[in-house]
C-alpha cells in the first residue's frame, strides 16, 4: 500500500471518516486496529513478529518501572535490548552473513551451497519500529518516561500507520502523550496535513520519480563510465533520495495531522547545510538525533577529549550507515560521513589549526564542498555493491562527451528547480509547506498547480519508496 498510490489514498480517507466519528479509546482501538490491517497488507507473515515484540516491551517496561530492585530492572532492560537488537540483527544482517560466508567458501573452491535456500525476507520497517521500542524502552529505565498502562496506547505509539513502515522515527515523550491524551478536530490542522500530502506527492511523483530515471540509467551503466554520467548520477540520484524521503515524510506527516497527531519535521532543506554538521540537522533528522541521544552521548559524545569525540563520531556514524543495511557499501558510505565530521571538527573549527582555513569554509564555498562530499558518498548509497561504486567513481578520470548528457543534464536542471525553488521558499519563511503563513487561499491555489504538474509530468510508473527496504 504506497503512500501515492489510490489505495492507500481510499485507506486514508475510510479511516479518517471512521475516526473522528468516535471517542479516544474507540478512536485508538480503530486506529491500532487499521495499522495492522496496514502493516498486514504489507506482509501479514511478519505481523505476530511485531506485535510479539510491542508486547514484550510493554510487558517489560511497566515492570522496570514499577520494581525497586535495581539488579532486575538492569536485566529485564538488557533482556529488551538483547530481543530487540538480535530480532533486528537476525533479519537485516543474516544475509550479509550468509554472502559473506559462501563467498568465502567460493574462494576455497566450494560452490555448491545454494543461497537461495538461506535467504531471510527483511520484514518491512523493522528497522524504524524497533528504534522506537529501544528508545522507548531506554527512557523508561532511566526514569524520563512512564511506561505506558495499557496496551493499546503502547501498540498505537509502535504501529501508528503514517509511521510504521519508514518514518520518521517517533520518541516516546511526543508521540506518547498524544495516544493517551484526547485529539480534537481542528479545521487549520487537516488543511495543514491536506497541505503536506500533496507537497509530499509533488515530491514524490515528480521529483523523486523523474531523477530515478536518470539514476537508475547511471548506475546500471547505461550512460557509460566517465565523468559526465558520473555527475548525472550522483545529481539525479541526490535528488531522487531527497524526493523521495522528504515526500514520504510529508505524507506520514500530513496523515497523521488528519487525524489530530503531530510528527517531528524529518527534513529541512538538507541541500542548503553549509557543512556536514549542519546536514545531519536537517536530513532524516528523527535518526540523526537518535543517534545523537541514544548513542553518540552514552558513548561520551564530545567530553571526553578530541580524540576520543572522533572515535564516538566514527562509531555513531558506522553504525548509522549499517542501520540502512547489510552491505559493504553503506560501511563505507557511513565511514565518509565520520571521516569528513572528524575533518570539519578538527580544521575548520578553530582557525589557530589551519590559519585561516576555517575563513574559507564558509558560505557558498562551505555549501559546495558539503554538496560534492555528501554527492560522492551518495556512490556508495546506491551502488548495488563495492565494484558498481569503484566502477563508478572511476568514470572521474575519463572525459567523453555524448550528445545525449546535454538532454539528460537539461532535463536534470529543469525538474530539480522545482524541488530548489520550493525549498528556498521553505528556507526563507521558516515554514513547513509552502505559502504556509500566507492566507489559506494561496498555498491551496500553490498546491493545485503542484498537482497539476504532477497530473501532467510526474513519472507514470509507481515506484516504492527507497527507504521502505530499510
Amino acid at each position: 500500500m504506497l503512500f501515492d498510490s489510490p489505495v492507500y489514498l481510499l485507506f486514508l480517507l475510510i479511516v479518517v471518516t471512521l475516526y473522528w466519528k468516535l471517542n479516544r479509546n474507540k478512536q485508538n482501538v480503530l486506529l491500532l486496529a487499521a495499522s495492522y490491517f496496514f502493516y498486514g497488507w504489507w506482509d501479514w507473515r511478519f505481523l505476530l513478529l511485531m506485535i510479539f515484540s510491542t508486547a514484550l516491551d510493554y510487558k517489560l517496561a511497566v515492570v522496570i518501572a514499577d520494581t525497586p530492585n535495581a539488579r532486575l530492572r538492569k536485566l529485564l532492560f538488557i533482556t529488551s535490548l538483547v530481543v530487540n537488537f538480535g530480532i533486528l540483527g537476525f533479519f537485516k544482517y543474516f544475509n550479509f552473513f550468509v554472502d559473506s560466508f559462501t563467498s568465502s567458501l567460493a574462494i576455497l573452491g566450494i560452490t555448491s551451497l545454494p543461497k537461495s535456500v538461506l535467504a531471510i525476507i527483511l520484514p518491512p520497517g523493522i528497522s524504524f519500529y524497533t528504534f522506537q521500542e529501544v528508545a522507548y524502552i531506554v527512557d523508561v529505565y532511566n526514569k524520563k518516561q512512564e511506561p505506558a498502562r495499557s496496551f493499546i496506547d503502547y501498540g498505537l505509539f509502535i504501529s501508528l500507520f503514517p509511521h510504521l513502515i519508514a518514518g520518521p522515527i517517533q520518541r516516546p515523550s511526543h508521540l506518547l502523550p498524544q495516544v493517551q491524551n484526547t485529539r480534537r478536530f481542528d479545521p487549520e490542522h487537516v488543511f495543514g496535513g491536506v497541505m503536506l500530502i500533496l507537497s509530499g506527492l509533488f515530491r514524490k511523483c515528480f521529483i523523486a520519480d523523474n531523477c530515478a530515471t536518470l539514476a537508475n540509467a547511471a548506475f546500471n551503466g547505461q550512460l557509460g563510465h566517465n565523468v559526465f554520467s558520473l555527475i548525472i548520477g550522483v545529481y539525479a540520484f541526490a535528488w531522487q533520495i531527497y524526493g523521495d524521503f522528504a515526500g514520504y515524510s510529508d505524507m506520514a506527516r500530513g496523515s497523521a495531522q488528519l487525524m489530530g497527531f503531530h510528527f517531528m519535521v524529518n527534513f529541512r532543506q538538507p541541500y542548503f547545510a553549509s557543512n556536514l554538521q549542519d546536514f545531519w540537522h536537517r536530513w532524516h533528522i528523527s535518526l540523526s538525533t537518535w543517534l545523537r541521544d541514544y548513542l553518540y552521548i552514552p558513548l561520551g559524545g564530545n567530553r571526553k577529549g578530541n580524540l576520543r569525540t572522533y572515535g564516538n563520531l566514527m562509531t555513531t556514524m558506522l553504525l548509522g550507515g549499517l542501520w540502512h543495511g547489510a552491505n559493504w557499501t553503506f560501511v563505507i558510505w557511513g565511514g565518509l560521513q565520520g571521516v569528513w565530521l572528524s575533518v570539519e571538527r578538527l580544521l575548520f573549527r578553530d582557525p589557530s589549526r589551519i590559519g585561516g582555513a576555517s575563513q574559507v569554509y564558509k558560505g557558498w564555498i562551505a555549501r559546495v564542498i558539503t554538496l560534492l562530499v555528501i554527492g560522492l558518498s551518495w556512490v556508495f548509497f546506491r551502488a548495488a555493491n563495492l565494484h558498481d561504486a569503484v566502477t563508478m567513481l572511476a568514470g572521474i578520470s575519463t572525459v567523453e562527451w555524448r550528445p545525449e548528457y546535454a538532454t539528460s543534464m537539461g532535463y536534470l536542471a529543469a525538474i530539480t528547480s522545482f524541488g530548489l525553488l520550493l525549498d528556498w521558499r521553505l528556507e526563507q519563511h521558516d515554514e513547513e509547506y509552502i505559502f504556509e503563513k500566507l492566507h489559506p487561499a494561496v498555498p491551496l491555489g500553490a498546491a493545485l498547480v503542484l498537482s497539476l504538474i504532477v497530473i501532467l509530468f510526474g513519472a507514470m510508473e509507481n515506484s516504492a519508496f527507497i527507504y521502505f527496504q530499510f
